[in-house]
C-alpha cells in the first residue's frame, strides 16, 4: 500500500526435497538472522567437521529456546539438528537450491519420495514445536505409532480433503512465482478474479471453525 518491500518469508518450504533446503524456504528472516549473527560469527562451516557439528546444534537449539522457555522447543530444535546432520557431514545440504520441478509440470518419482519424507519429517518435529510439554508430545508419539498407524484416517468433514487438494494445485502451479495465488489469476479474466476472491472470502467466513489464538502470538 505505501510501496514498502517486505522481505519475502516463506518460499513453498512444504515442497522441500531435504531439511536443508526446507530450512533455506521456511520463516526466512529468521534463519537469516541467526545465520548472520549466530552460526557465521561462531565459525560456520569454516572449522573442521566437529566444529561444523558445534554450530549447527548451537544454531538450531537456540532457535528452539528463541520460541519459548520449554524443553519441548529445544527438543524440536534438537531433532531438526539430527535431521540436518547427514546432509552436512555428507555435503549435500545445498544439493537442492532451486524449486523442484524447475522445467517440467511434474516432480519425478524421486523428488515425490524426497518431498514427502521430508514432509513426514517435519510434521514429526512439528509435534515437539506444538505440544504443551514433553509427556503430552510422547504421548502423541505412542499414539501415532500404534497399531492405528495402518487404519485409514477419518477427516471430517469432507469438504477439507477437497479444499486441501484444491489449495495444492493451486500452490503447485504458482511454485515458480513469489505468490501462488497471483500467478493462478494474473492472466484471468476480472470476473474470474473476483469470483475467485468472493468465495475465499466467503469459505473463511463459513468454514473458518471457532476463534483460536494464532500460535505466533505467544513469541
Amino acid at each position: 500500500l505505501f510501496g514498502i518491500e517486505l522481505l519475502r518469508n516463506f518460499s513453498y518450504p512444504y515442497f522441500s526435497r531435504d531439511i536443508a533446503e526446507f530450512w533455506r524456504r521456511w520463516h526466512i528472516s529468521l534463519s537469516s538472522w541467526f545465520k548472520d549473527y549466530l552460526y557465521i560469527p561462531l565459525g560456520g562451516s569454516k572449522g573442521g567437521k566437529w566444529m561444523q557439528i558445534r554450530n549447527t546444534f548451537i544454531i538450531f537449539l537456540v532457535s528452539g529456546f528463541w520460541h519459548g522457555a520449554n524443553w519441548t522447543f529445544i527438543a524440536w530444535g534438537f531433532v531438526n539438528a539430527l535431521y540436518f546432520l547427514p546432509l552436512m557431514l555428507h555435503g549435500s545440504n545445498r544439493n537442492n537450491i532451486g524449486i523442484v520441478a524447475e522445467e517440467r509440470a511434474y516432480p519425478s518419482l524421486r523428488e515425490l519420495g524426497q518431498m514427502a519424507l521430508t514432509f513426514a519429517l517435519t510434521c514429526l518435529a512439528w509435534i515437539f514445536f506444538r505440544a504443551e510439554s514433553m509427556t503430552q508430545a510422547l504421548g502423541i508419539f505412542k499414539s501415532i505409532f500404534s497399531t492405528s498407524l495402518f487404519a485409514l484416517p477419518t477427516v471430517r468433514p469432507t469438504y477439507m480433503i477437497l479444499t486441501v487438494i484444491a489449495f495444492f494445485v493451486i500452490e503447485w502451479m504458482g511454485r515458480r512465482d513469489p505468490f501462488a495465488i497471483q500467478h493462478f489469476l494474473t492472466s484471468r479474466k476480472r470476473w474470474i478474479r473476483w469470483g475467485f476472491y468472493y468465495v475465499l472470502i466467503i469459505s473463511i467466513l463459513l468454514f473458518a471453525g471457532k476463534e483460536q489464538t494464532f500460535i505466533y502470538f505467544q513469541f
